[in-house]
């Protein structure tokens, strides 16, 4: 089974990336609207420029997550296969990346690029480009989602949900109630599958985060233990700022972590809840997490809409002047010593919202039907 990393040029000539393991039926989707909520529903028609495949869901959506962090030129480059751009552009950002006032024509070059070839279909032409020997001094890495004897395999594919929901991938089971895989996990998922095909399971939470340094133990009360206190925010900024692996740890859920597995952890994050309630649902607890986490991630972002600016007052004062000529005749202004104040409530009104010139075009054509009447139908004009 192939599955596929694909880019569509909108009409409004952006791009959008995306992955699927049905490549024409996906784009037929996005033709038709298929997705309401989907950044191509309101910019249609669109035109399929570039997909490859990938024998796995996990390397197609890694594509994905790359190419929705390039530019817009890097994109064009690789819908044109134009092998030597791409090469120029990593290596371009990786100058940048390493020393921050480079010449504008002068970008380090690494030997290397000459003995590694670029596979087109894979999309790792700025992998090649990249010195193996230097690393960010920023963790850059994912954290661990650790779920410590979940009960319910709704739960855990809820859980997977919230996790691929921003960008993490990565979950580790230890002892689920139920087994695993658990049937009742793919559907409560809702597609999240990538994370629930790669879930590890361990008996103990000592070996499923023995490869992590920083293991954060999620809890409303301290348990007896003391350790810092933090707040998912400052939980993220440190998971970002470490060097080594991370781990968000999430206990059973109807009685939470242990102390036993609390002691286990680095640190405590909480958040400031409701003491009358302080109860959250496993997927609730890990959204929370991983979102503040994703704030400061890679992810891609679609792009805001461009608001078109206020109109200008010329146009305001048509419609106002248009408005008031209309009303004249229904004696709207009576009693003339009340015209003055209700034609100034009536400008305060119209001027308040902002609109720009086209909805100021639009509200006049609403204006102009109703002072002609009701038009005839195709009938009435037959027997006229």
């Amino acid at each position: 089974m192939a599955f596929w990393a694909y880019i569509v040029r909108c009409s409004d000539g952006s791009y959008y990336v995306g992955h699927t393991d049905d490549l024409e039926l996906r784009i037929a989707q996005h033709h038709v609207g298929h997705f309401p909520d989907c950044y191509t529903f309101s910019r249609r028609p669109l035109e399929l420029v570039w997909a490859s495949d990938f024998p796995s869901r996990i390397e197609a959506l890694e594509t994905e997550r790359r190419i929705k962090g390039w530019s817009r030129v890097k994109k064009e480059a690789l819908i044109r296969e134009d092998w030597a751009a791409l090469q120029r552009l990593a290596a371009r950002k990786q100058s940048f990346e390493t020393n921050p006032q480079p010449a504008a024509s002068d970008f380090p070059q690494d030997e290397r690029i000459k003995e590694m070839p670029i596979n087109p279909t894979s999309v790792r032409a700025e992998e090649a480009v990249k010195p193996k020997a230097e690393q960010p001094s920023r963790s850059t890495a994912a954290p661990v989602i650790v779920l410590v004897r979940p009960q319910l395999g709704e739960n855990i594919g809820k859980a997977a949900r919230a996790m691929l929901n921003f960008g993490l991938t990565e979950m580790r089971l230890v002892a689920p109630r139920d087994g695993w895989p658990n049937p009742s996990a793919g559907p409560a998922a809702a597609g999240a599958d990538i994370v629930l095909e790669k879930a590890q399971v361990f008996e103990t939470l000592a070996e499923a985060v023995a490869d992590c340094a920083h293991v954060y133990a999620t809890t409303v009360r301290k348990r007896g233990v003391t350790k810092p206190v933090l707040t998912p925010e400052e939980a993220a900024q440190a998971v970002h700022r470490d060097a080594g692996r991370s781990a968000y740890v999430f206990g059973p859920e109807r009685s939470g972590l242990e102390t036993e597995d609390v002691a286990l952890a680095r640190a405590i994050v909480t958040v400031p809840i409701n003491p009358e309630f302080g109860s959250l649902n496993l997927a609730q607890a890990v959204i929370l997490l991983a979102y503040e986490w994703s704030k400061n991630a890679d992810l891609a972002q679609p792009p805001a809409e461009d608001l078109l600016p206020p109109a200008p007052q010329q146009e305001l004062e048509g419609l106002i002047e248009q408005m008031e000529t209309l009303l004249e005749p229904t004696n709207y202004f009576f009693p003339e010593i009340r015209a003055a104040a209700t034609r100034l409530t009536l400008r305060n009104m119209l001027t308040k919202p902002g609109w720009n010139h086209l909805e100021v075009r639009t509200m006049r054509g609403v204006l102009s039907a109703l002072a002609k009447g009701p038009r005839k139908t195709r009938e009435e004009r037959g027997k006229g």
